[in-house]
C-alpha cells in the first residue's frame, strides 16, 4: 500500500507502529504548505492520504491521485477536506474522534482559571516588581472561583462532556446547548443540563465552545451572539478559530462587555501578527489569554491518533470496513 502524508515528518516517524504493519506501507512525508502539483508527484499512485488537520485537501488535488481510496485527518477536524469531491470519486473519509477529547478538556479548564485569576498579568506583576500591589488589588476587586461559576458548553459531544466530567467535582452549575440534547441519562451522569441557547448566553459566567466547523457554526460567535452573553462574562474557545468572528470578539473586549477572553485557536491560522485580536487597546488586550492551538497535542493525544490512523491503515490493507468514517 502507498501512504501519502502531509504534515510534520519528524512527528509522524516519531509515531510509528511495530514493523509488521508499517513494513507492508511505502510512505512518502511531504511539509505543509507544500503545492499539489509537488504533492502529487511525490506519490502519484498513493492509496490512502493522511493529513494534519490545518491543511487543505482540495478537488485538485484529489483528482491528480487517481488510485487515492482513502483521506484520513491526522486530528478530530476535517473541515478543510473536499468532501463534495472525495464523495464524488468514491473516496472515504477518516478522523480520529475522541483521541484529544480529554486534553483538550484540561486545557479549557486551564483556560478558564487563567481569565477568573488573571494568571497572565499576575505572573507578569510579580516579574516587575508589583506582587504585593496586584495582591491587594484583587483583595478589593476579588474573583470568582470556578465552583461558584455557572459554566454554558456550547455543544456537548467528546471534549464537551470530557470538560464536563472534569468539572463536575468542583461543583460548577453546567449547562449546555446543542441541536440534539443528551438523554436524561447522561445529563445526569455529566452533572449538567439543557437550555435553550439565549437563555444559557444571558446566565452563564463562562462560555465555552466545543462545537466543529460547518456551515451553520462558522462565524456563530458574532456581535449578535456576544451581545447576548451576560455582562462580565468570558468566552473560552478550544475548538476552532472559524466560529468566532474575530472583530466582533475584539469589539465586546474594549467595550467591556466581555470581562475576558481565554482563546486556544484564532482564525486565520497560522496566526499572523495582523490579527485583530493581536492588536487591540492595551486594556483590552490585557484581557486576552492566548495559546498556540496546543489543547490536544498531548503525548498521550497523539498515541491514541497513532493507534487510530495505523489501525486503519491495517484494516484497509485486509479489505476490512474501516473506524470513525465520517462517510
Amino acid at each position: 500500500m502507498e501512504l501519502l502524508v502531509i504534515g510534520d515528518e519528524e512527528r509522524f516517524y516519531k509515531h510509528r507502529p511495530d514493523p509488521a504493519i508499517a513494513d507492508k506501507v511505502t510512505c512518502v512525508v511531504v511539509p505543509r504548505g507544500t503545492a499539489n502539483e509537488k504533492i502529487a508527484a511525490a506519490l502519484p499512485d498513493a492509496e490512502f492520504l493522511l493529513v494534519d488537520p490545518i491543511c487543505p485537501v482540495s478537488r485538485e488535488l484529489v483528482e491528480v491521485l487517481p488510485r487515492l481510496r482513502v483521506i484520513h485527518s491526522e486530528g478530530v477536524a476535517y473541515n478543510l477536506i473536499d468532501l463534495a469531491a472525495a464523495r464524488s470519486k468514491g473516496i472515504v473519509v477518516c478522523n480520529c474522534k475522541g483521541v484529544n477529547a480529554g486534553a483538550v478538556a484540561e486545557h479549557a479548564v486551564l483556560l478558564m482559571l487563567s481569565c477568573l485569576r488573571d494568571v497572565v498579568n499576575g505572573d507578569q506583576a510579580v516579574r516587575e516588581g508589583r506582587q504585593i500591589q496586584t495582591k491587594e488589588h484583587y483583595m478589593l476587586k476579588g474573583f470568582k472561583e470556578l465552583g461558584d461559576c455557572k459554566i454554558g458548553f456550547i455543544g456537548a459531544g467528546d471534549s464537551g462532556q470530557a470538560t464536563m466530567t472534569r468539572l463536575k467535582s468542583w461543583n460548577s452549575e453546567m449547562a449546555y446547548f446543542k441541536r440534539t440534547p443528551l438523554s436524561a441519562e447522561q445529563e445526569s451522569q455529566l452533572g449538567a443540563r439543557f437550555e435553550p441557547l439565549d437563555s444559557l448566553l444571558a446566565t452563564s459566567d463562562i462560555i465555552s465552545l466545543h462545537v466543529p466547523v460547518t456551515g451553520e457554526t462558522a462565524n456563530m460567535v458574532d456581535a449578535v451572539f456576544l451581545g447576548k452573553m451576560k455582562q462580565g462574562s468570558i468566552l473560552i474557545n478550544t475548538a476552532r478559530g472559524e466560529i468566532v468572528d474575530s472583530q466582533a470578539l475584539g469589539d465586546a473586549l474594549v467595550c467591556g462587555h466581555l470581562a475576558a477572553a481565554g482563546l486556544d485557536t484564532l482564525y486565520p491560522e497560522p496566526v499572523t501578527l495582523d490579527n485583530i485580536l493581536l492588536n487591540l487597546p492595551e486594556e483590552a488586550a490585557r484581557r486576552i489569554v492566548f495559546s498556540p492551538h496546543m489543547g490536544g497535542i498531548t503525548e498521550g493525544t497523539f498515541g491514541r491518533v497513532n493507534q487510530t490512523v495505523w489501525e486503519n491503515i491495517a484494516r484497509f490493507l485486509a479489505g476490512e470496513p474501516l473506524m470513525n468514517r465520517v462517510f
